[in-house]
């Protein structure tokens, strides 16, 4: 992909700058501010260079249609107040504008579309839509990396009407990504969490082939475990999954790839009763595994201080309590420490992980924190994104 730091020339150039805006909001106030500042070295980069600035961007799902609770106006304040620029919020029918009105009776060099998804023709990918946008500007940027997965008119289309550049957000995701998938340093072990095996199969199956080790924690494990006869009484797992198990284990023999699993845990008889430290051949029909135990936390902590690169995506336990929310954190401070020491390379991401690392801290301890959800998931298990094709 093009990086729109080796476009020399933007004195004066229009350049639509497709971004991912899409923040919680809530009773009118931005909840999470971290997609928002991430993308500000693009627009300040793009200021220097006294280019004209378009922005795309959605908030939502309106489904093609206006929701006024979905407008953009809000971040449009939020982005003027961090950039201390004017920002213009255009609300007119974006198929409707023409390129020469745009900047015209305007104070700045800002402007903001109003929520692209209030049209159907984005999520259509229609071609007459993308080229209508192309017709606005000089340049394409993407640092939208988060929606990349989506074959939308502003991603993807809109790549055939104009030079097409990654920004600079959407470079540090993909040489991060690169880092954990194809330009590794070794060792390298993952640590993947979430509720349900089945969907981080893909991404297990095709890391296994490249990985030391897979460090498989949270409500994943308890399938592990039920797999390996240790009873899991009333703890969250999925049905029908031993075919699954199965071949996790098959693939990462025939790879020479650890997959590691609790060895002990944390239980409770509910999800805010008393913790209980147990072994594995200790647990009741009535208990729930709700975090790993010392012995696991050990045992995580030596292959995090033994490898080279680290990618975790997903908690160790219920960590939306504190009582068990201790394997998470432990897990956070190994990585950190080495991150700290530069004795590894760490990247980092999911929602629930990025609150972990908010809860303690440590958002800015890894060499890399994805806000790209899908897109990121999506990578990892080895599919093709959209939007780098496009750019491609």
């Amino acid at each position: 992909m093009k990086n729109i730091e080796n476009q020399k020339n933007l004195l004066g150039k229009r350049v639509l700058l497709r971004l991912d805006l899409n923040v919680p909001l809530q009773d009118g106030i931005i909840q999470d501010e971290t997609r928002i500042s991430k993308i500000l070295p693009t627009l300040k980069f793009l200021i220097q260079k006294q280019a004209k600035i378009i922005i795309i961007s959605h908030a939502g799902r309106p489904k093609g249609k206006i929701v006024p609770a979905l407008s953009l106006k809000l971040i449009c304040t939020n982005l003027s107040e961090k950039l201390n620029q004017k920002i213009n919020l255009i609300t007119d029918d974006i198929r409707k504008i023409e390129n020469k009105d745009l900047f015209k009776n305007i104070d700045g060099n800002i402007l903001v579309l109003e929520n692209i998804r209030f049209y159907p023709e984005e999520e259509n990918n229609d071609s007459n839509f993308s080229q209508h946008l192309a017709s606005f500007a000089d340049v394409y940027i993407n640092d939208a990396f988060s929606c990349s997965h989506r074959a939308h008119a502003s991603v993807t289309s809109i790549t055939k009407f104009l030079p097409s550049y990654c920004g600079l957000q959407f470079n540090s995701e993909v040489t991060a990504l690169k880092k954990v998938t194809s330009e590794i340093e070794k060792p390298i072990s993952c640590i993947i969490g979430g509720s349900k095996i089945s969907t981080k199969i893909g991404i297990i199956k095709n890391l296994i082939p490249k990985f030391d080790n897979i460090i498989i924690v949270g409500g994943m494990a308890n399938n592990i475990l039920s797999y390996k006869n240790v009873k899991i009484g009333k703890s969250i797992h999925e049905e029908n999954c031993n075919e699954i198990v199965k071949n996790i284990f098959e693939t990462s023999k025939q790879y020479s790839c650890s997959i590691i699993y609790p060895e002990d845990v944390i239980t409770s008889k509910s999800l805010d009763g008393k913790p209980e430290p147990k072994k594995l051949n200790d647990i009741s029909d009535d208990d729930m595994i709700l975090d790993i135990g010392e012995k696991t936390i050990k045992k995580i902590d030596n292959l995090i201080n033994s490898s080279k690169t680290i990618l975790w995506n997903g908690p160790a336990g219920y960590f939306e309590n504190n009582d068990f929310a201790n394997g998470s954190f432990q897990i956070a401070k190994s990585i950190v420490k080495n991150h700290k020491s530069n004795s590894i390379y760490s990247v980092a991401g999911g929602g629930d992980t990025i609150s972990v690392l908010n809860k303690i801290n440590a958002i800015n301890d890894f060499n890399f924190i994805s806000t790209a959800g899908g897109a990121f998931l999506e990578y990892l298990e080895g599919k093709e994104i959209p939007g780098i094709s496009a750019l491609n």
